[in-house]
């Protein structure tokens, strides 16, 4: 099953809104008081949503399947690595490295359920397509994203709460909103590869 052309303009275009706040980020927080694990937290993000408008824009990307698997295999390694040592950065969410691990893969799991041949789409290839589990695991993956953009949003609202609008760090808004996004517009493509 693939999206319909109108509604992967409107994908394309919600996570493209979505790399201007990761972009901001980047070139304006200061990241040597922040930490590098804020950084690599801002660049997973840019990463994810780049990916994603690859993966459901009609046009297409220029990055082949087998470049962007490779880059998320890579991710997943490192942010795997990084929460087995524990060094997440401070104030920027619970667990970051863990999250953005599973992100990665879950990011080659809807690439694997991509076509290989002859297409950009979010269609079951037939391999995926034939295997009675993905259903599954395409579930557990949408329920987890839901989850986790709903405890984001509540945390960072909590937050927000104890601590004052103006005592939050810097990004810290706009890094949430983009992870509730990011999360939503996750879950809704793993359902939609079904």
């Amino acid at each position: 099953m693939g999206l319909p052309v109108v509604v992967g303009w409107l994908f394309t275009a919600a996570f493209l809104a979505l790399a201007y706040p990761c972009l901001r980020r980047l070139a304006r927080l200061d990241y040597v008081r922040l930490g590098s694990g804020v950084r690599h937290v801002d660049l997973a993000g840019l990463l994810m949503t780049v990916a994603m408008v690859a993966m459901v824009s009609p046009v297409g990307g220029p990055v082949p399947v087998a470049g962007w698997q490779a880059l998320f295999l890579l991710t997943a390694g490192w942010f795997g690595v990084a929460a087995v040592r524990g060094r997440a950065g401070a104030g920027v969410c619970r667990r970051c490295d863990l999250h953005h691990g599973i992100s990665a893969v879950a990011m080659l799991l809807m690439l694997a359920a991509m076509p290989h041949a002859g297409g950009h789409d979010l269609a079951m290839s037939a391999a995926l397509g034939q295997w009675r589990g993905w259903p599954v695991i395409a579930l557990l993956a949408a329920f987890y994203f839901l989850v986790d953009s709903v405890l984001a949003a509540r945390g960072t609202l909590r937050a927000a709460r104890a601590a004052g609008a103006a005592a939050m760090p810097e990004g810290f808004a706009s890094r949430t909103v983009c992870r509730v996004a990011m999360g939503g517009g996750m879950a809704v493509l793993f359902v939609a590869t079904m």
